[in-house]
């Protein structure tokens, strides 16, 4: 169901900002470890995810040319590790971007990592492949629309906009 709430809620979806942070983050799925993509503007809306089963420029690559396809917004400014691939793959994909590596400056997206773990773990891991990239799109989702990053369920109460918003979406499914 997530694919479907996601694409019902795109017409209500706030236009991203264009400071990113970007991060990558471990899980263990079927008892292997994997890596998550994230990255978030600089008003805590999650802008895209990517489970990869590998650490290198060809994931970091993937998941740029993804999240500036759907978004059609060009950050001015990436906000990573230190990681070496990003430099290059930066350069390649969006060489207007000023890439900012500094220590702490990641800190926003760490905390979004902490979140999407503290899900994760009651669930006690994860079997495929596509069962994380859907748990993690939908945990971003959520994140979103809790935090008022879509027109919907904005009127509500805070404790309620959950709520409110499925409602909306019910009706346009």
């Amino acid at each position: 169901m997530t694919p479907l709430l996601a694409d019902a809620a795109r017409f209500g979806w706030h236009s991203p900002g264009d400071r990113w942070f970007v991060n990558e983050t471990y899980i263990k799925v079927n008892g292997v470890w994997r890596y998550v993509y994230r990255a978030v503007d600089q008003y805590g809306q999650v802008i895209d995810v990517l489970f990869s089963a590998r650490r290198d420029a060809a994931a970091a690559r993937r998941f740029f040319r993804r999240a500036l396809a759907t978004l059609k917004v060009t950050p001015s400014e990436v906000v990573t590790d230190a990681a070496p691939v990003y430099p290059a793959v930066l350069d390649e994909l969006v060489p207007s971007a000023w890439h900012h590596v500094e220590r702490h400056a990641n800190n926003r997206i760490e905390a979004e990592h902490s979140q999407l773990k503290h899900r994760l773990r009651p669930m006690r891991g994860l079997r495929t492949a596509r069962t994380a990239q859907t748990i993690i799109a939908g945990h971003a989702f959520m994140q979103n629309v809790r935090r008022g990053h879509y027109e919907l369920g904005v009127d509500a109460p805070r404790g309620l906009r959950l709520a409110a918003a499925f409602t909306a979406l019910a009706a346009t499914i």
